[in-house]
């Protein structure tokens, strides 16, 4: 579906030179209704394209599959009212296979997530707050600060729809080498996220043991949730991370690293993955303790 982004005519103003009309090319975001054997279960503002791996992701963040097992099909349908009209490919019936469970009553609360905070409507903390079947805590994962320094730009230099918009978040998973495995762009940071889950679902990858998640912005609680679920053992942002986020990366055995710019980084949580140059005493103040657990050498 070729829906990712528009073109709109705009009043471009330059204070210093011409003010004159020009086409402009925007992010196309539009709402989507997740459905689960014809029964809705939440909407989510996205940018078209991925649908099913967005429903896939998704069910794996609210706990309702863990694999590739539970998922069977995934069709686009018209939404009510729509009397045989052409498809608006914005409901998506998923079809779980059989003997999986499906969301009871109570958890299907019809939630409305918007693109900047998909855990709009939630009752608490509590109730987001979901028990992963993958325990990332035991996860050896190890790997390298430059490698892991080196992230965002092989994110950005992969963010086509960006470069046209420059209003797109973006998800990518890498391995521990560093390598590229996945990268989806969505105006929402956890639709891209909840994308690069389902596309390991749908290719059976999953829990997804020694890889890290870099994100674009901000490490939200959210995201940190739905790594975990993935059983991602390592996130990464360019941006800072909220106090629920750490805290929770604390609690479930995940390495959480913010404000990754260039060549310095914070280790939020669980640094005893990143493992440091063999003269990275250099790198550090005299008068500053190193951090308690974290390597120092190769990785082995």
């Amino acid at each position: 579906m070729g829906r990712i982004t528009t073109r709109r005519s705009v009043l471009r103003i330059d204070l210093e030179g011409t003010t004159r009309r020009r086409a402009d090319t925007l992010a196309v975001e539009e709402p989507l209704e997740i459905r689960v054997q014809g029964a809705p279960l939440a909407v989510t503002m996205r940018t078209p394209g991925h649908d099913v791996e967005l429903a896939a992701g998704f069910l794996v963040s609210e706990g309702i599959i863990h694999d590739a097992s539970g998922f069977r099909t995934a069709i686009h349908c018209g939404g009510p009212g729509t009397g045989g009209e052409e498809n608006t490919y914005n409901v998506l019936d998923v079809a779980l296979a059989p003997g999986a469970e499906l969301p009871a009553a109570d958890a299907a609360r019809r939630f409305y997530t918007t693109s900047s905070c998909g855990v709009c409507g939630k009752a608490s903390i509590d109730a987001v707050e979901t028990v992963s079947h993958h325990d990332v805590a035991l996860d050896p994962l190890r790997i390298d600060a430059r490698e892991i320094a080196e992230l965002p730009r092989r994110l950005r230099a992969e963010q086509a729809a960006f470069d046209r918009t420059g209003g797109l978040h973006a998800a990518g998973l890498f391995d521990a080498d560093g390598h590229l495995l996945v990268l989806r762009e969505d105006v929402g940071r956890h639709n891209a996220v909840d994308k690069v889950v389902g596309w390991a679902l749908l290719h059976d990858r999953l829990p997804l043991t020694g890889t890290v998640l870099q994100v674009s912005g901000r490490a939200s609680f959210e995201l940190v949730q739905k790594a975990v679920m993935a059983g991602i053992p390592m996130l990464t942002a360019v941006s800072a991370p909220s106090s629920l986020a750490v805290e929770l990366a604390e609690r479930s055995g995940l390495t959480l690293v913010g404000f990754l710019r260039g060549s310095t980084m914070n280790v939020y949580a669980h640094p005893d993955r990143v493992w440091l140059p063999l003269d990275a005493d250099e790198m550090l103040d005299p008068q500053d303790a190193p951090l308690e657990g974290l390597g120092h050498g190769h990785r082995t």
